[in-house]
C-alpha cells in the first residue's frame, strides 16, 4: 500500500510504498476514505507509528482517519468487516491504518467522509474539555483563543450545541467573521494578550466560565484575568512556542480557579476510552442530526498532501483541511 512518511527533524514528506499493517487484539484494520490535518503533527513530527530508514527516523504521518473496515483483530467486538469507523489513527495519512477498537468511533450514515475524518481528534479534544473538564453549561460564557483552528471552531460548536455563548479570538478579522455565520457571539481580532477588556465588556465585568488555551503561555494570564469567579482554563496548545507562564497564587486561590491540561500523552487507554465513550454518548448524536459537523475549509487528494500541508502552514484556514482517497 501507498503511505505518507514524515521525516523526523526536518519533516520532509516522502510517498511509500509499504506493507499493509495487520490488526492486533483489540485493533480493526481500515481502508481509509478520508483524514485529516493537525497542526501539531507538522509543527513537532508527533506520531504513533515508528520506522527506520537509513540512518534517519521517519514515520507514517496522519493522527485521523475514517473508512470502512477491512479486517478485524482478536476479541473486537464494536465492528465487523464493512462498518464505517472513525477514530484516531496509526499513521491515517495512507491507504490503510488501524485503528484502537476503543478509540473510535461509528460514522453515521448521513456523515460524508470528509466530516468523519475531520472529527476524532478536534472534537474528542474539545468534549474533553468543555464536557467532562470544563463542566459548561446552558448561560455560560467560554472564550477560545485561535477559535478559527480545526479545535477552536469544534469547541464553538459545542459551546453553542450546550447553549452557552462563545468569545473567539484571531488575528484575522475575516476568520472572525465567518464564524460569527456559524454562531460566534463575540470576535476579537488579536494575536496577542491585549483582549481582557474587551471580555469584561462582553461579560459585564464578570469573565467567563471557562477559557480555552489554545495559543500557549503568551497568553495564560490574559486567560486568567479573563475568567469569572470559580472559572476554569483548559491547556490545549502552545502554537506560540512558549511553555512557561507565571501564576498568581493569591488569585488563584482566592477566587477558586481552576487550571487543567489536556492531552493524551500519558493517559492510559482505559482513560482515552472513556473520552471516547463519553463522546459517543453525548455528542454522536449531535454529529447524527447535524449540530455538530466540521467547518471544511480545503479538501485535497491523496496525492497532494504537501500542498495541503502548505495550506495550513500559511495559516489562511478557518477550521479543517482534508484529505480523501479516490476509491
Amino acid at each position: 500500500m501507498k503511505a505518507w512518511m514524515l521525516e523526523a527533524g526536518s519533516l520532509a514528506l516522502s510517498l511509500a510504498d509499504q506493507p499493509d499493517p495487520v490488526p492486533g487484539p483489540g485493533q480493526v484494520q481500515i481502508d481509509v476514505m478520508a483524514a485529516s490535518l493537525n497542526r501539531g503533527e507538522f509543527l513537532h513530527g508527533g506520531s504513533r507509528v515508528v520506522a527506520v530508514k537509513g540512518a534517519a527516523q521517519v514515520k507514517r504521518c496522519g493522527m485521523e482517519a475514517a473508512g470502512v473496515v477491512s479486517a478485524l483483530g482478536e476479541g473486537v467486538t464494536r465492528y465487523r468487516v464493512g462498518d464505517r469507523v472513525m477514530g484516531r489513527a496509526a499513521g491515517g495519512f495512507a491507504e490503510r491504518t488501524i485503528l484502537d477498537e476503543r478509540d473510535s468511533m461509528p460514522v453515521p450514515d448521513n456523515v460524508s467522509w470528509v466530516d468523519a475524518g475531520s472529527i476524532p481528534i478536534a472534537y474528542a479534544v474539545a468534549y474533553d474539555m468543555i464536557v467532562p473538564n470544563g463542566e459548561l453549561k446552558a448561560g455560560d460564557t467560554m472564550l477560545v483563543t485561535a477559535v478559527a483552528s480545526g479545535v477552536g471552531v469544534a469547541c464553538l460548536q459545542i459551546g453553542k450545541a450546550l447553549g452557552a455563548k462563545v468569545i473567539g479570538t484571531s488575528g484575522s478579522a475575516a476568520k472572525l467573521e465567518a464564524l460569527r455565520k456559524v454562531g460566534l457571539d463575540e470576535g476579537i481580532v488579536t494575536r496577542g494578550a491585549d483582549f481582557v477588556e474587551a471580555v469584561k465588556r462582553f461579560t459585564d465585568g464578570k469573565g467567563v466560565q471557562l477559557a480555552i488555551n489554545n495559543v500557549g503561555g503568551s497568553v495564560f494570564d490574559a486567560l486568567m484575568q479573563s475568567l469569572a469567579y470559580m472559572g476554569r482554563l483548559a491547556q490545549v496548545g502552545h502554537v506560540d512556542g512558549i511553555k512557561r507562564a507565571e501564576i498568581d497564587v493569591d488569585d488563584l486561590h482566592s477566587r477558586r480557579l481552576k487550571l487543567f491540561g489536556v492531552s493524551n500523552r500519558f493517559r492510559t487507554a482505559e482513560q482515552r476510552a472513556q473520552t471516547i465513550d463519553g463522546f459517543i454518548r453525548d455528542m454522536l448524536p449531535l454529529v447524527r442530526d447535524g449540530r455538530l459537523k466540521p467547518l471544511i475549509d480545503a479538501v485535497f487528494p491523496f496525492a497532494q498532501l504537501p500542498q495541503a500541508v502548505e495550506r495550513m502552514k500559511a495559516d489562511t484556514h478557518v477550521g479543517k483541511i482534508a484529505i480523501t482517497l479516490d476509491r
